[in-house]
């Protein structure tokens, strides 16, 4: 099982896809934990890199069609959990 810790903005760290089947165990800012599944949090950081690509006005595979210098522009890092998320 993999521990993560909740920061105080209401984000994980997540920068890569988990294994689907493995368990992890999310300690949220109010000290309570909730269990999700490598599945649903891939999900999530999908979800959360749909919207960083719609809000930079990226296509579909990460690509902006203006040349901009940007370091990971095509990257999030920060997976927005709540406890009730863990379906």
């Amino acid at each position: 099982m993999l521990n993560i810790q909740q920061d105080r903005d209401g984000f994980i760290h997540m920068s890569r896809h988990f294994p689907k089947t493995i368990p992890v165990s999310i300690t949220f800012t109010d000290g309570s934990r909730g269990e999700f599944s490598g599945a649903r949090l891939n999900e999530l950081y999908d979800q959360a890199l749909a919207a960083y690509r719609l809000g930079n006005n990226l296509d579909a595979k990460g690509f902006d069609r203006a040349p901009v210098k940007f370091h990971r522009r095509n990257a999030v890092s920060l997976v927005p959990v709540r406890p009730d998320m863990a379906r």
